[in-house]
């Protein structure tokens, strides 16, 4: 699946909206980057600009950036408000999809040395990417500012990680780190009391409140032995929260950081609020998103929701999001538009042309045109999407099925396995067309002189390689859908049979499609070691893929009587 890491660094610089224009143009001057948003801020004197795309684009995308702040900006010039030590000050990473911490510590190290080595700027890596814990917060590594640093860098403890021991004047000092996503969350309360929201904030929120000699929210602290004040903790870890009153729309809410969603999700907090304000003879009347989240944010909301509702897991992202929108009331002051407020559906929205955007009868007008993609390997990657989808449709089916309610949890299961491998080769579809594109673009290349010819040879090779990569992979994902048939075929509910059948066949014909794919493209490939990897793991997955038809069809047949 796609991998989406978001980056959001912070320049020294917002009054200047030419200068501003110009590094966010530098951004977005990258394939495959989102620019999301540009926010500057003239007392602060500082931008913070949000963007998202591949981790490759995304620290591309950071270097020019920074690139273009060292070019057209001088710190000793610059004051603002907001604490700061350089043209670029922060720059932190951070997974949206897909993409694991590792991988987002390699984009901070990748960015850090090229920044350091090519721009002669000194970088601290701070947070999850620090090198030495007393150097991950932020605040630390800022101390002294600016202003400070020209003596603060002299100090071994302050040698940076990147670039030079010495304080680049024009540029200053840059931070690259890796964090968490911070999602704003409020709760809506139906009370107008201040008092009364903050006594739910401090029950849920992770630093809890003072505990008092008499119990009361405003009696006099206990202290411990050393004379600080003894404290509850609340409901929820990572969780920042205060009650305050939006007259905007007359009421008072519970406003959260939420800054670790995997460990305290959405729907924990969402329901914390609920447990607490109902305690309090309060009710939670809603809730809202303030600035985008991940859809991964609202698709284990979803899930959550049908779990509590004993129901089966395997729905559609979009019917999951769905879900989650109307149990946590995210449309009850203005509505919620996902397009809007996801940062994946964003960003597809701004996208090049995807064939998952059209419909049926686009979809096949535009294979039978004379543009030749999409191709056999698109066509074969929906051909499995189909197939794994009628294996998730009868698990689905059985999961709901009366009198099999011991059952609802293996079948759900299967349900949501049977979503991902379907959302995958959804992926694929567009995947193999933009693979053959990129052929396409290589050969286009002009090939006038020697070096351009060479030039050209290479870049053919490279896309070819990929392109037979792409069905190679679609061979891989459509073999793991046969688990899903086979277990509907053999406890699933009966009356489903003829689609474990038919999703059987549309399998088959994905796997060997894309067979034929990788084939027509190895044929153009100089690099027989590369060409002999890939026929050998053709091979061996199209053995597996025949005898697991072989295998499940037996007991297709065997049922259909």
């Amino acid at each position: 699946m796609q991998k989406l890491i978001e980056c959001v660094p912070n320049f020294s610089e917002g009054r200047d909206l030419n200068i501003i224009r110009q590094i966010s143009a530098a951004i977005e001057s990258v394939d495959g980057i989102s620019l999301l948003d540009v926010d500057p801020g003239a007392s602060t004197n500082r931008t913070v600009v949000t963007f998202v795309g591949s981790p490759e684009a995304a620290v591309e995308a950071a270097f020019r950036g920074i690139q273009k702040a060292a070019e057209l900006i001088d710190m000793r010039k610059h004051k603002g408000a907001h604490p700061r030590m350089g043209a670029t000050d922060v720059c932190p990473f951070i997974p949206v999809s897909n993409v694991s911490w590792e991988e987002a510590i390699s984009c901070a190290n990748q960015l850090g040395k090229r920044v350091g080595d090519e721009l002669n700027i000194p970088v601290y890596l701070y947070e999850k990417a620090a090198r030495n814990s007393a150097r991950s917060n932020l605040a630390v590594i800022r101390a002294g500012e600016y202003e400070g640093f020209s003596g603060k860098i002299k100090e071994a403890r302050w040698k940076p990680d990147f670039g030079p021991s010495v304080f680049n004047q024009k540029s200053g000092a840059s931070a690259i780190g890796v964090r968490d996503f911070l999602v704003a969350y409020n709760v809506n309360l139906n009370t107008k009391a201040v008092r009364r929201a903050n006594s739910v904030a401090f029950d849920v929120r992770e630093q809890g409140r003072n505990k008092t000699d008499d119990g009361a929210p405003y009696g006099k602290p206990l202290l411990d032995e050393k004379g600080e004040p003894v404290r509850i903790l609340g409901l929820l870890k990572h969780v920042k929260a205060i009650g305050w009153y939006v007259e905007e729309y007359g009421i008072a809410q519970v406003s959260m950081n939420l800054t670790n969603i995997e460990e305290t999700p959405l729907h924990a907090a969402f329901d914390a609020c609920n447990e607490a304000a109902s305690k309090r003879g309060l009710r939670v009347t809603g809730s809202e998103i303030v600035g985008m989240l991940p859809k991964k944010c609202l698709v284990d909301a979803g899930k959550y929701f049908l779990r509590k509702q004993n129901w089966s897991e395997g729905a559609s992202e979009e019917d999951l999001i769905e879900i989650a929108v109307r149990s946590m009331g995210l449309s009850e002051l203005k509505p919620f538009d996902p397009k809007e407020k996801i940062i994946e559906f964003k960003m597809e929205s701004v996208s090049k042309k995807s064939l998952l955007k059209m419909n049926l009868r686009q979809f096949c007008n535009e294979t039978l045109s004379d543009s030749p993609a999409p191709g056999g390997g698109s066509v074969a990657a929906l051909m499995g999407a189909l197939g794994a989808s009628l294996g998730g449709m009868v698990a689905n089916l059985s999961a709901g099925k009366r009198g099999w309610d011991d059952k609802l949890n293996y079948f759900s299961d299967w349900a949501v396995k049977a979503q991902e491998l379907k959302d995958e080769l959804l992926f694929l579809v567009d995947e193999d067309t933009a693979a053959f594109n990129k052929v396409m673009a290589a050969f286009a290349l002009p090939k006038d002189s020697a070096e351009e010819k060479t030039a050209r040879s290479a870049a053919i090779q490279l896309a070819t390689k990929y392109a037979a990569e792409v069905p190679l992979r679609l061979m891989e994902t459509a073999s793991k859908s046969y688990q899903v048939l086979a277990e509907m075929a053999e406890k699933g509910n009966p009356a489903s049979i003829s689609d474990v059948a038919v999703g059987l066949l549309a399998l088959r014909a994905c796997v060997d499609g894309a067979a034929m794919n990788v084939r027509i493209n190895l044929a153009g490939l100089k690099d027989e070691r590369f060409k002999s990897t890939l026929l050998q793991k053709l091979q061996k997955i199209s053995a597996q893929s025949e005898s697991r038809f072989k295998e499940i069809i037996q007991v297709v047949e065997s049922k259909l009587g």
